[in-house]
């Protein structure tokens, strides 16, 4: 039988390229994790939902404000978290990366049984003193409460008094609960987790390896080199002082990597693990289980036109800019910096570069830029906003459209406070569902416009369509696919279990994946990369200075949007994001 018929070489392309690849393995992994977590809920999940809404229900309608019972059946829902069943537990501890650390470089990694029990002496007498601030707080709280409820909830001054005591007896909880934390320190030797998280990683893009026709041995036999740079790249980023300034583990690994491959050159026998899209695109797979579609709604309309206008607008005036103003030879670096930076990041910039066949050292060139601008910008931007006493979802819009790294947006919104810090990863988020849209159709103007032969102009429409599928990135695929089934999921759980087993469940133990993924490929481009080889990408400096009219351009227009959408159109939707 010919090979045209044979249905099993009819699909054998489906196990031969990396991207189908990357789409086999995050579905295996999505799959795993959904029955880690809705298989094992924490227990008596339903029954804790149930009568924590019931009293809810009965205080809203009691009284003008959240009531103690109403706060405390509140944080019993908020105490579900799938993470803490106890083989959700057992497995997530194998993703977990070396801890921070000041002076001492080894508890990064491993911390004795007596050093735990010393830390934890050290903070017990505070979280003492924790907890008796909060039952003071907490008896000042029901006071108030009792003089308000006898009153019928009809005194204003009184209402107002027990609000305040009641948020002095969540402050002070809080604080108890931080205090807690480091008082019940226990011992961990990151080492017995890692060792086997490297040894499961290994195997499963080792078979991918495999079946692409490359040699598996070769790969298994690297691997660990590229994985001790990603686990540097944490134990470097978690440093306080790395910490304090926004220097991600994504930096590090792409110095670490930098610093062999321009010394004593990355060896050849490691190359075979070098595999920077191979280990993102997978990664983004994963980041697609926690985009989830129905999540725009918190934000509403002025979430949509604070990215989904703005992001356009930026990405296709920056690739003009850079191609008629600047004149950047590489059509495909100036389109992989604009789509970096107007879209999301890294993530997106992966994805362009796939589309448009960038070449690596334009990737390169283009994450280098971002990540340094993101380390500025996420210090810089909240300093900005507090200085111009910005309301906090403005400020949290304005971060989250044009901070590149999701994590950095995060980390730049908690400094303005909660409500600021989720708005901008809400923003975010919204912005990351735009990524298979944008490379969709970036493939489509390459394949119509930029290398389209001039002796076939009247290209076909199928022939075109193919020329476009051929180009667009199929890992996309994958995310669009995971993001779908994951928002189905969590409309069809309902909020509160969604809450518990998505939010608190697969989206941690995602994300807690995903990021190894992530350093893996940061390592991997920092040891196949050749200063010598960047350095004739940056001619004139004109990389850097498209980064810089464009992010400018960005933060202008996207703090105007977002001003008009929060502030003038859509206040009511701010106030609630207030309360």
């Amino acid at each position: 039988m010919s090979n045209s018929t044979n249905p099993k070489s009819k699909y054998s392309f489906l196990l031969k390229f990396e991207d189908y690849w990357a789409i086999w393995l995050g579905a295996i992994i999505l799959i795993l994790s959904m029955f880690l977590f809705f298989a094992n809920p924490p227990a008596n999940m339903d029954k804790i939902i149930a009568d924590s809404n019931a009293t809810m229900q009965a205080e809203a309608e009691k009284a003008p404000f959240k009531t103690i019972a109403w706060l405390e059946a509140n944080d019993a829902k908020a105490g579900l978290k799938g993470t803490s069943a106890p083989l959700a537990k057992s497995v997530s501890k194998y993703f977990t990366v070396p801890g921070s650390w000041s002076d001492n470089p080894m508890k990064s990694f491993f911390l004795s049984e007596s050093d735990a029990k010393a830390k934890s002496a050290a903070s017990a007498e505070k979280y003492e003193k924790a907890k008796v601030a909060t039952t003071e707080a907490k008896a000042a709280a029901v006071l108030a409460e009792k003089a308000a409820s006898e009153a019928s909830f009809q005194d204003t001054e009184l209402n107002k008094e027990a609000k305040t005591k009641i948020a002095a007896w969540q402050k002070a909880k809080a604080d108890a609960a931080k205090a807690k934390s480091a008082a019940e320190t226990k011992p961990y030797n990151h080492f017995t987790t890692m060792i086997p998280l490297m040894i499961v990683l290994a195997l499963l893009f080792g078979i991918g390896k495999h079946f692409m026709g490359e040699s598996a041995k070769k790969f298994l036999v690297a691997f660990p080199v590229v994985f001790i740079v990603a686990a540097l790249s944490f134990f470097l980023g978690g440093h306080e002082f790395a910490k304090a300034w926004g220097l991600e583990y994504v930096m590090w690994a792409i110095i670490l990597g930098f610093l062999v491959s321009n010394t004593i050159g990355t060896p050849k026998w490691i190359m075979p693990a070098v595999q920077t899209e191979y280990y993102i695109k997978t990664g983004l797979v994963l980041l697609g289980a926690t985009i989830l579609i129905n999540k725009m709604m918190i934000i509403g309309i002025p979430g949509v036109f604070v990215t989904w206008i703005v992001t356009p607008v930026v990405l296709i005036s920056t690739f003009w800019f850079g191609q008629k103003i600047l004149k950047i030879e590489s059509p495909t670096l100036n389109m992989v910096i604009s789509a970096d930076m107007s879209v999301s990041g890294v993530s997106a910039a992966i994805s362009a570069a796939a589309a448009c066949r960038a070449k690596k050292e334009e990737l390169t060139l283009a994450v280098g830029i971002s990540i340094t601008f993101t380390a500025i910008m996420m210090v810089v931007m909240p300093l900005m906003i507090k200085a111009l006493g910005l309301n906090p979802v403005l400020g949290g819009a304005w971060i989250g459209g044009t901070v590149d790294s999701t994590g950095a947006v995060v980390a730049a919104g908690e400094i303005l406070g909660p409500v600021a810090r989720d708005v901008a990863a809400t923003i975010k988020m919204i912005q990351n569902i735009m990524i298979g849209l944008m490379a969709f159709c970036i493939a489509a103007y390459w394949a119509l416009k930029v290398d389209v032969d001039k002796s076939k102009a009247d290209l076909k429409v199928s022939s075109a369509m193919r020329e476009i599928w051929n180009r667009f990135p199929k890992f996309v695929l994958g995310f669009l696919g995971a993001s779908i089934v994951f928002t189905l999921i969590y409309a069809g759980m309902g909020s509160d279990s969604s809450k518990v087993l998505i939010d608190n469940g697969t989206s941690s133990f995602l994300g807690s994946l995903q990021k190894w993924f992530f350093a893996l490929a940061f390592a991997s481009i920092g040891l196949s990369t050749n200063f010598r080889e960047l350095s004739k990408y940056f001619k004139g400096g004109k990389p850097a200075i498209l980064y810089v009219c464009g992010q400018s351009f960005n933060i202008a227009l996207t703090f105007t949007m977002a001003y008009i959408m929060f502030m003038k159109v859509f206040p009511q939707i701010t106030e609630k994001l207030m309360q």
